[in-house]
């Protein structure tokens, strides 16, 4: 039996978008802890949605996490229209932070974003107090991504927060040495960690989602 239980809810934006989201609960939560960890989908508009982050949900609430998934605007039977850029996303990570920190007795949210959901959690970080550490799995910061989501690089690197930058060797949208240029100006505690001989969209699958899960759980535990 699951070790967990999974609960449907709706959080409704400042501006009036209702997000559809998952809380995995644990039945039994880690000793001592007062975390919770809010995960961000891939791009929207090339079909990223909640059930992409169901694997490490899962795994974080079997080992005492509660974990929230949520699908953006414009996504599943969220409402409003998924951004380009994904500014106006920024919006409904915010709304669902706010949100756990009232439904779940957690006073630390662990703000987790993939591929294109990495820079939109990343713009949202200091911009909310409970959150007290960001972990990327598949940051885009390559030439052709920035494009798209350049402009949400700084709030990210200039946070104080500590940050973990998870990525494989083979990412098509970035390479290690634009990964580690971009980490050259970050503030704060940063550390990535590179998963060897694996592509961007491979990272995604659950094939590698233990593996990822691994990567976040020794993170909590040096915060």
């Amino acid at each position: 039996m699951p070790s967990y239980t999974v609960e449907s809810s709706t959080v409704e934006t400042p501006d009036g978008v209702n997000l559809r989201t998952r809380i995995f609960r644990p039945k039994q939560v880690t000793k001592d802890n007062n975390m919770a960890i809010v995960l961000v989908h891939p791009y929207s508009i090339m079909g990223g949605c909640q059930d992409l982050m169901q694997g490490i949900a899962s795994r974080l609430a079997d080992k005492g996490y509660p974990a929230v998934t949520f699908d953006m605007r414009g996504v599943g039977r969220s409402t409003g229209k998924p951004s380009l850029t994904g500014f106006a996303e920024v919006a409904d990570v915010v709304a669902v932070c706010n949100w756990v920190s009232q439904i779940i007795s957690s006073h630390k949210i662990l703000l987790l974003g993939s591929s294109a959901g990495a820079p939109i959690a990343g713009s949202a970080v200091d911009q909310l107090e409970q959150v007290v550490g960001y972990v990327s799995l598949g940051y885009p910061f390559g030439m052709m991504a920035s494009i798209l989501f350049g402009r949400h690089h700084n709030a990210i690197l200039q946070s104080p927060k500590p940050k973990l930058f998870v990525m494989g060797t083979r990412d098509g949208f970035t390479s290690v040495n634009q990964l580690n240029n971009k980490l050259k100006s970050a503030a704060g505690r940063t550390e990535k960690h590179l998963i060897q001989g694996v592509s961007h969209f491979e990272m995604e699958g659950p094939d590698y989602d233990a593996a990822m899960v691994n990567c976040i759980l020794e993170f909590i535990a040096s915060l």
